[in-house]
């Protein structure tokens, strides 16, 4: 990114027909460029604007005199604002027209377009927020349920930060004991007991274990879960996607060979986001297109978090089913009887003795639906109800971070206790220190600090 002395301007809103977009300004020159650009309603100049106000006017072209947009422009002076330096925000009508007008306007005079993520990167580097909060942003921004709301809110607000934060409080205080004592010798310094050091390591490992522990539920949290649904022709897999979606997304049929390619939708089950899948009936078929279309299957199959088998309970168990039967063996997977409606013929004997969760519904009638939402969830998000305040770990960086800690703690506690010198402690004591800093942004390189930046969209 360039320099930060910079004044950077961006369309901060989504470009598309809409009520109101706006333009950001961040950076010294701000309130002069849009001074030179707005003309108030009542005659008075931006100076005489109170900070964090809404003023009335219009945008205007200084070059040609043209008037190109009726705005509300709010002037936010350093250092309460979300940067940390003067910024100005236009409010103006949403269209493409207007929106990339008036940010040519603000290049005109002086502004340079922002990079990807640069007003959140201005806001970690001027201190109003640390890496770890900057990176709930985008979560923030990418939320597709409330709980993945609450998630990126709690570490946006500095939960995962405090934690962290205490752990290197405690890290520092060993370590200023023991460089102290390893450094100056001769001031007769009396040192933390090797079992001491042990102790204290142990609790510290195990409260990184607790948020590393969290973070397969945090992940799922932020990136959701892929489900397919698969099984024979005329299960009622087709049916299932409409009833999970309460629409008839799918096309049905009795007409075997219906659904020849994956249908992809998106579902929220119980706060945990689905890429729900409906893929081709499996059979033996001659037909090049649906054998395509099976192969496809297979494949998404193979490569989903869960998978719905979907079997009619009205009939026996087909070579079909058997096939699945042994492709979905040993993986995560819900056997769904449907059409518990009509008298059940299926025989389960071989399903129970590959110990898979069986769940009955009909798709057409709308039964089981609550039960079949609610197993997935208890596979994946357990029991527990996750509290509004709770710490999760949602980024792999994070739980990477907190693996390398936690490896540098258990180095602590075997030199302890081989009785080593406290040299070797210090070493693993400040490697544990500067990987819990990587999450906070205290020790993390330029080049990491782009690529977390390059994910935000222009204009945050």
């Amino acid at each position: 990114m360039d320099r930060l002395d910079d004044t950077i301007a961006a369309i901060s809103t989504p470009l598309g027909e809409g009520g109101i977009g706006i333009v950001r300004l961040s950076g010294s020159e701000s309130f002069r460029i849009a001074e030179e650009i707005f003309r108030s309603r009542y005659g008075r100049s931006l100076a005489s604007f109170p900070s964090h106000t809404i003023n009335y006017g219009l945008i205007v072209d200084p070059e040609t005199d043209e008037t190109i947009d009726e705005v509300l422009l709010t002037p936010m002076r350093a250092l309460r604002t979300y940067t940390r330096e003067d910024i100005v925000e236009i409010s103006c009508h949403s269209s493409r027209a207007s929106l990339r007008r008036i940010l040519e306007l603000c290049l005109r005079r002086g502004a340079r377009l922002a990079e990807g993520g640069e007003f959140t990167k201005r806001a970690f580097l001027n201190g109003r927020i640390d890496l770890a909060q900057a990176e709930a942003v985008i979560d923030l921004i990418k939320a597709k349920t409330d709980l993945s709301r609450q998630a990126a809110m709690n570490q946006l607000t500095g939960n995962l930060s405090a934690a962290v934060n205490s752990l290197r409080d405690e890290i520092k205080e060993m370590l200023a004991h023991i460089e102290a004592w390893v450094d100056f010798p001769e001031e007769d310094i009396e040192g933390l007991p090797y079992e001491e050091i042990i102790g204290r390591a142990e609790e510290l490992s195990a409260q990184i274990d607790r948020l590393i522990e969290s973070a397969d539920r945090g992940k799922i949290l932020r990136d959701g879960i892929s489900v397919a649904i698969a099984g024979r022709p005329n299960v009622g897999k087709s049916s299932l996607l409409n009833a999970l979606l309460r629409e008839d997304r799918a096309i049905v049929t009795p007409i075997p060979g219906t659904t020849r390619d994956a249908i992809e939708e998106s579902l929220n089950i119980k706060g945990i986001p689905i890429r729900l899948i409906d893929t081709a009936g499996i059979r033996i078929t001659e037909d090049i297109v649906e054998k395509e279309g099976i192969s496809r299957s297979w494949k998404f199959i193979d490569e989903a978090d869960l998978i719905l088998w979907v079997l009619d309970s009205s009939e026996m168990l087909s070579p079909e089913d058997e096939m699945i039967l042994d492709r979905v063996n040993g993986r995560k997977a819900i056997a769904v009887l449907n059409k518990i409606d009509l008298e059940s013929r299926i025989n389960l004997e071989n399903i129970k003795k590959c110990n898979l969760t069986l769940i009955e519904v009909s798709a057409t009638k709308g039964w089981g639906l609550d039960d079949l939402e609610e197993t997935i969830y208890r596979l994946f998000l357990g029991d527990e109800i996750a509290p509004k305040d709770q710490t999760l770990v949602t980024n792999i960086r994070h739980k990477d971070a907190l693996r390398r800690a936690k490896e540098s703690l258990l180095n602590v506690i075997e030199t302890a206790k081989n009785g080593l010198s406290g040299e070797f402690i210090a070493l693993d004591l400040r490697g544990s220190l500067g990987s819990l800093g990587e999450i906070v942004g205290e020790t993390t390189t330029e080049d990491i600090l782009d690529v977390i930046f390059s994910q935000f969209c222009i204009g945050k």
